[in-house]
């Protein structure tokens, strides 16, 4: 038996936390698995599980169309506190990366 390449999902389980993070408007590029590992081991000091999903997203409707590149931070607890701290690590994180490679950019 062949494995389904589309398939419908029926329920969803929502992650307990989940943070978007629009890399692409910020950097105007995708993320880079080094990146990844990055931030992946900045989240490992506040929650002890986590999945890091980087995605293109296209968005129609309406008249408009609209393509993003995000990064999105999914975990299954943490409260408030960790939350908070999700945010303003992925914050610096992303910015990081921008500055990182706008200076490659401008030093050639």
């Amino acid at each position: 038996m062949e494995p389904a390449i589309a398939f419908r999902v029926r329920e969803h389980e929502r992650p307990a936390l989940e943070v978007r993070v629009n890399f692409g408007v910020l950097t105007g590029r995708h993320v880079t698995p080094p990146e990844i590992d990055d931030l992946a081991r900045q989240l490992r000091e506040i929650v002890p599980s986590f999945e890091i999903v980087s995605e293109e997203r296209h968005e129609f409707g309406n008249g408009i169309e609209a393509s993003v590149h995000q990064v999105v931070i999914e975990s299954a607890g943490g409260g408030e506190d960790a939350a908070m701290r999700i945010v303003d690590t992925a914050e610096r994180w992303a910015r990081s990366c921008f500055e990182a490679r706008h200076s490659e950019l401008t030093e050639i």
